[in-house]
Order: structure tokens, then sequence, then C-alpha cells
């Protein structure tokens, strides 16, 4: 038990429990009760002396020497006047409060009114200013962050609640808190544009439709760029109301509003779109996309479809090809899960059979695929045991036959592809665009090998699956071609390999050369870019023009005319014909490596390749998925909410791109 020991100025000063290796121990020992050891501990300097050490500064007071135990006056001195500033003082602070008074005049206490005052003294924390302008500021952050309505801080139990921690709050209205998010919005944009504005490259657009509880439809546009660090980047630029969701002219006029938005005229790069479009919406698009950037292939950088969606959509039809299939394992794992009888029974068999299983049996949530899949697997997996339980359990019945289990077994086996690349697509990490040509094109050769099958099953589970994604490989194979040539693992060596094995070696030829002469195209367009002549001229021949200025003054005040007469050279140069892109394509192969950073390389060979390395950031940062890491496997449509619905397009747009932001 501790004591309080009295000093000369009668106050009582709590010592600490005894330390057995100390010579001096007090008899009894009582719990600290002064409100200084709320901001202080105390130390052992020496094997006879203590000190009390301020928590905030640092700095050091006497506390017991030898046998001698010190007050807490000069300790109450120190937070309420001294350097240290615990207490911050304002024309706000109630001075009022127990601890401001205690602080600012430490009365003398007897050890009577200290006895009492232990009985029913409660601990008291710091008093820190009160900013009602930061109390708003952490509101609207909070409503941006966790998506709460706007209305919210109306509400009696939320008013209630603020009250009750900070009385003096003045609680904010609808339209306030309204008017902090998009000022916080507003702010948050001014920093991104001066991002945008210093991005070396170009900017590509994904183009993500949700509906409504209404009849008009909202327009995500995402950005993707390598910013000046070399570093991928996604952010969510526009969110735009669109009445006429279904037009030709939907997903046009979006992008027209985010490029003037952003003032990207000649930064645009791609577009991809979630849905299947239209003819006439495909040529609107590519026409705007020609438009903004007309020296860019003339708009053929034009991705139309989503690789998440063409995924999900050929798990989604290929369960319902097998439906029945499908409910009689969902039916099975039902059963079992639902009921803890069922479950004990079911693993006490388990046990007995000795069945190993990699996955989790739980029962699938049918809005994603992927919670299918791993559900069909883990009861494959333990068929026996179902089967057993069948025979063993009366009330169990309607178990998947060897048939069912056959047709559960082919259908994750050529699912098991989709669901590989569909990873990729979902993790945190922004893959660039040359990781998708290997898996597309294995799941484009897989599926049309199993499209030809004497199986008849086989054949008829894949020939559709294989006939949607051929869809997507005629549509975007391009792209994700001269992606794959941008990594210096493989170039085009991997597209002569993997064309031969789709194509065949007769039409193979044909499509390589198509990909060749589209890559030679886009390069010749890059080096005919006045920002891409300009970099080239710094980085190579900058040395000489400071040179011949430091010795003479005409040849920095003509340095235009010098870029002038050094394109005439170039031109007409004939000594060495090879472009950047022929000599990166003539030289050898990188080692494989599985962790490679593709980007990290180009921002090392910038000087050997100065055109060539920002053609690569753009085409290695064209997206093949317009939807976040989270909805990959999501097999339900996008809608937006209806209190969301109900409020301005500007204040749902602020609402939205702020919270990606943050």
């Amino acid at each position: 038990m501790e004591v309080d020991s009295p000093t000369q100025n009668n106050e009582l000063v709590p010592v600490e429990q005894p330390d057995p290796h100390d010579e001096f121990q007090p008899s009894r020992r009582r719990k600290k009760k002064s409100i200084v050891w709320e901001h202080f501990d105390v130390r052992r300097v020496s094997p006879q002396s203590r000190r009390a050490f301020c928590r905030q500064c640092d700095k050091s007071y006497s506390y017991s020497d030898g046998t001698k135990v010190a007050g807490t006056s000069h300790l109450l001195r120190h937070i309420a006047k001294g350097p240290c500033q615990v207490v911050v003082h304002s024309p706000q602070n109630d001075q009022s409060t127990p601890l401001i008074t205690a602080l600012s005049a430490p009365p003398k206490i007897s050890a009577c009114t200290a006895k009492s005052r232990r009985r029913f003294h409660t601990p008291q924390t710091p008093n820190f200013s009160f900013s009602p302008d930061r109390c708003r500021h952490e509101i609207s952050r909070m409503v941006l962050m966790h998506d709460y309505p706007l209305h919210m801080v109306e509400h009696p139990g939320f008013v209630s609640f603020t009250k009750s921690l900070q009385p003096r709050l003045d609680m904010v209205s609808f339209k306030t808190v309204q008017g902090d998010c998009v000022a916080t919005y507003l702010t948050a944009k001014q920093t991104l544009q001066k991002v945008l504005e210093a991005v070396p490259g170009r900017i590509c657009l994904t183009l993500d439709l949700w509906t409504s509880c209404r009849s008009f439809g909202y327009v995500f546009l995402t950005g993707h760029f390598v910013d000046s660090d070399w570093k991928v980047q996604s952010k969510i630029l526009n969110v735009v109301m669109e009445p006429f969701p279904d037009s030709d002219t939907a997903f046009s006029r979006a992008v027209a509003a985010c490029v003037s938005d952003w003032s990207l005229e000649g930064k645009l790069f791609s577009v991809t779109v979630n849905q299947p479009l239209s003819d006439a919406s495909v040529e609107n698009l590519r026409a705007l996309l020609s438009l903004k950037n007309p020296l860019i292939l003339n708009g053929q950088l034009l991705v139309g479809n989503c690789l998440a969606l063409t995924l999900g959509k050929i798990a989604q039809d290929a369960f319902s090809s097998v439906s029945g299939t499908v409910k009689k394992v969902r039916d099975s794992v039902k059963y079992v899960k639902t009921s803890e009888s069922h479950e004990d029974k079911f693993l006490e068999l388990k046990q007995q059979l000795q069945v190993p299983c990699s996955k989790v049996l739980a029962l699938d949530d049918q809005t994603r695929w992927n919670s299918t899949f791993d559900m069909l697997l883990a009861a494959a997996e333990l068929k026996e045991v179902f089967s057993c339980l069948d025979t063993a359990d009366p009330d169990y019945s309607g178990a998947p036959s060897i048939g069912d289990w056959k047709v559960v077994e082919t259908l994750c086996t050529y699912l098991q592809p989709l669901l590989d690349t569909a990873n990729i697509l979902a993790s945190p990490a922004v893959p660039t665009t040359n990781t998708f040509f290997h898996e597309a094109w294995k799941i484009q050769l897989e599926l049309a090998r199993a499209a030809a099958s004497d199986d008849p099953f086989i054949s008829s589970l894949t020939k559709s699956m294989q006939g949607k994604f051929d869809t997507y490989w005629k549509s975007c194979c391009f792209i994700l071609a001269i992606a794959v040539v941008m990594d210096p693992r493989f170039k085009m060596k991997l597209v002569e390999f993997s064309f031969q094995k789709i194509y065949g070696d007769e039409k193979a030829p044909e499509y390589v050369k198509t990909v060749d002469e589209g890559l030679h195209e886009l390069f010749l367009e890059y080096t005919a870019l006045p920002s891409s002549l300009s970099s080239t001229l710094d980085n190579g021949n900058n040395g000489t023009v400071k040179a011949e200025g430091r010795q003479g003054g005409d040849a920095a005040d003509n340095g235009h005319a010098l870029m002038d007469f050094d394109m005439y050279i170039k031109q007409t140069n004939s000594q060495d014909p090879k472009t950047e892109l022929d000599q990166y394509l003539e030289d050898s192969l990188l080692p494989r490596v599985h962790e490679f950073d593709v980007v990290g390389w180009w921002r090392l060979n910038k000087e050997k390749f100065p055109t060539l390395s920002k053609m690569a950031l753009d085409i290695l940062s064209i997206p093949v998925c317009t939807v976040s890491p989270d909805s990959v496997f999501s097999t339900a449509r996008k809608e937006m909410d209806s209190y969301k619905s109900s409020l301005r397009p500007e204040t749902v747009e602020a609402l939205i791109c702020a919270k990606d932001w943050l």
C-alpha cells in the first residue's frame, strides 16, 4: 500500500511502488493522486536518486534523494507556466475547469482535505483548445471517407451524440456540410490538376456506366497514367450524369466533358469501356479520340471491352449452361452448412475417410462468380464425403451423382485460367498492360483447343466460352500485343510464338506483320511530335549546344534555328537509318525474372531510348479493366444508390471523386 509523504508546504506527494533493490523502502505505499502524474514519469538516475521527467518535453525535476522526497509544486508550475505547452491557452478555454484552475494556481492542501479529495477525485485529462472549424473539417472528412449521407448531420441521434462530446459545438446543417465537402473536393482537384499537368506522357480513360433507380445513369471516368515519379496511377476524374445512358452519344459526351474539365486536349491516348458498344457508339468515340489526338493511329487505340466483365460474363454463362448440376451442389452445401448437427456429421465422415481438401467448404455468394467457383471446387474435392452422407443420413437426399461431379470438375478445369487472370486484376497493385497478353493468349488457345475436342460435353461447354472470349481477343489483341513488345524480356518474340500457336504457320505471319507495322507507325507519330523531338535533342545534344554557347553567344541566341537544323540533319542522315525502335527490337532479350518492374526498366533506359520510352509508358498504362479491384468478380450491375441519385450531379461528383482522392 502507498502513502503520501508530507512536505514543507504541507502537500502530499505520492510515492512509487518500492524497488526490491532500494536501500530505502517506505513501509506503506499509496496510489498517486496528484494530477501532475498524468504528465510526469519518475525514473531512477542513480542508486539513491530519482527524478520526475515531463512526458511532453522530457525536462527533469527533483523527486527523491535518499530519504528526502520533493513536493509537486514545481511540477505544477512547469505545466502551467513553464516552457512545456501541455495546456493550450486560448480565449476559448474555459478557465473554470478543474485542470486549468489547478495548473494556473495550485492550492495548498491540508492532510484532511487531501484525504477527502483522494476519496472523490476523478483523474482529469488535458483540456485542449476547442476549434469549431476543425470539427467541421473532420465531419466533412468522415462523410466523404465512409459514404455517409449528408443529411446525417441533422439526424437527432447524431446531434445528441456530438453534443454529449462537446456541448459548445454548434451543429452544422445539410447545406453547411455539403459546402464543406465540395470545398474539400475543389482543393484536392487543384492538387490533382498540377499532377496531371506534370505527367510526362498521355492519359488513358476507362468508362464505367452505372444505372440508378431513376431513368438516368452515371458515367465514371477514371484516368490512368504514369506520373512524374514513374509510378502507375489511377484516379477517378469525373462522374457525369447521363440522362440518356442507352444513346449512341452517351459515352462520347462524357469523354468530351472530361477532356474539357481537365484540359486533356492532345493528351488523351485510349478509352476503355465496360460494355459492348453499338457501331455508332464506337465511331463517335473513335472520332472524338482522333479529334483530340490527331496523330495517335487515327483513334485506333479504342478498347471496346473490359476484361473483368468479359471474364465474369463467360463464367456466368458457363454456370447457367449446367445450372441443374450447380443447384444440386449448392443445395448439398446448404444442407451441411445451415445445420450444426449436419455439419458435425459431415466432418466426422470426412475424418473417417481422411479426405484432404484445399478449399474451405462454404455456401457461395451468387453475386460473385469466384465464390461459386470456390464452392464447386471445394465440394468436388469432398465428393466422397457427400456420397457417404447420402447413405448415412436418411434426411439427406438429392446428392449429386457421379456424372454431376464430372461436370463440376470439367467446368472448374476450364474456368481456372479465367480465375487466375481475374485474380491479377483484383490485386491492389496496378498491373501494367503487358501482363495481360500472357493471360489472354493462353485463355484463347486453351478454349479454342477445348472447343475442338472429341468429347461432346467439353466441346459444347467450351465452344460458347471460346466464342465470347474470341470477341474480346479480336478487339484487344493489337493493344495487348504492342504492350508485351514493350517488355524487354519478350519483345516481338512472344508475339510471334503465341500467334503461331493460335493461328497456325500459315496465318500467323500476317497477324505478326500487322502488329509490327502498327508499332512502327505509332513510333513515327511519336517522333513527329514536337515534345518528343525536344526531349530527344535535350538528352542527346544539349551538352554540345551549351558548350558552343559558352564559347560565343550566337548558338544560344539561335537555339530555335539550330533545332530546325538538327531536324534537317536527322531527316537527311542516311549513315545510320536505324530508329530507336529498331535498335530496341534488335537488342537481346533480358532474362525472364518473376518480379520485373517494366516501368522502372524504361526509366533507367530513357537516355538510350528518349522517344521510345515515352511511347512505352503510354502503352503500358492502357487499362484493360474498367472496375475497381473489389468489383472484378461481381456479376451485379453497378447501381447508384437512391440517396446519391437524389442529390445534384455536381454534389455526387464531388463526393465520389473526393473520397477516391482522399
